[in-house]
């Protein structure tokens, strides 16, 4: 965890740094070609997964146990988890849903996911989140993604959400936030998503995950569960 300031008055993390140090490199790819890129190159420096600190055992102890709590409150019988990463966390949890859809943008991963992970109620895909159109499921689950994109993307990632005609959104926002600002994709920095541009409403229930990198800074980070229907249309 570094400590240099940044524009959103937060210390940043040292994987961006990191990405910063391949920055020219990943400006020339499309958004596939982003996270493959960081995928090959293990830029998230995490020797436990190659989704990143987030996806840590220690990081999601919390979420672990009330991501199904919350799936069975609102009567949720189907997941499509995009991007699931390398489904580690996951993979050690009973969600109690009679499907999940794994999708991630980077082959190699669907593939590792697919020999694996794989089952009757339980398969993986290779899914871009900005275009690729979503399967049939009652809520997206869509942590660590929209953090990572730029706002074009985002919206982008959000109208797909929409017009898939999924109930619910399950995903990562910080509501401590006093700013939101734009990265360069692949990059990372919080996302308050109730703050413009993007003016989310009041979430239906927010878990907050004990986070605890950056000195912190970032206690807040949380899923949020918002209906899509009651999401604000993004041009």
């Amino acid at each position: 965890m570094g400590s240099a300031g940044t524009s959103w008055g937060r210390p940043e993390l040292d994987t961006n740094a990191t990405f910063r140090a391949h920055r020219e490199q990943l400006a020339q790819q499309d958004t596939s070609g982003v996270f493959r890129y960081i995928f090959e190159q293990n830029l998230w420096g995490s020797p436990e997964s190659v989704s990143g600190a987030g996806s840590e055992s220690s990081a999601t102890a919390h979420i672990r146990t009330e991501i199904p709590a919350l799936l069975r409150r609102w009567g949720v019988r189907s997941v499509a988890d995009v991007p699931c990463g390398d489904f580690g966390w996951l993979s050690t949890t009973d969600l109690g849903v009679a499907s999940y859809f794994g999708a991630d943008i980077v082959p190699e991963l669907v593939e590792h996911n697919r020999l694996r992970y794989a089952a009757d109620d339980r398969r993986f895909e290779v899914l871009d989140l900005t275009r690729d159109r979503l399967p049939a499921a009652d809520l997206v689950l869509c942590r660590d993604c929209l953090v990572h994109l730029d706002f074009e993307r985002i919206r982008a990632a959000l109208r797909n959400i929409r017009d898939s005609g999924v109930q619910y959104l399950l995903t990562t926002t910080f509501p401590e936030l006093a700013v939101n600002v734009d990265v360069q994709t692949g990059d990372w920095r919080p996302l308050n998503l109730q703050l413009a541009p993007f003016a989310f409403p009041e979430p239906l229930e927010v878990i907050t995950e004990g986070c605890r990198e950056g000195d912190g800074h970032y206690a807040d980070k949380a899923l949020a569960l918002w209906r899509v229907a009651d999401l604000p249309q993004l041009s």
